[in-house]
């Protein structure tokens, strides 16, 4: 769950802010003029989300490949693979 934060409590409790999103993990949502403008994380959360869209997007090409027929065997995958190992 997200913590609603106004900009303007942001710009006065930014340090307090940071301490907690170190803490707890838990992001926060910071609110101008009553609507959603930005997320904080900190920046273990933001390496781990990064990490994760990576191998989402790799995901992603395998599927694309896979239905184009872009594949090959698990043999000629280890063969090719092989020369990487020496």
């Amino acid at each position: 769950m997200l913590k609603l934060v106004p900009v303007t409590e942001v710009k006065r409790r930014a340090t307090e802010l940071i301490a907690g999103l170190r803490k707890t993990g838990l992001a926060v949502m910071v609110t101008e003029h009553g609507r959603e403008a930005a997320v904080m994380v900190d920046v273990d959360t933001w390496n781990n989300l990064q990490r994760r869209l990576e191998i989402l997007d790799l995901v992603a090409k395998g599927v694309t490949d896979l239905r184009a027929g872009q594949v090959t065997s698990q043999a000629d995958a280890k063969a090719r693979l092989a020369r990487f190992a020496r």
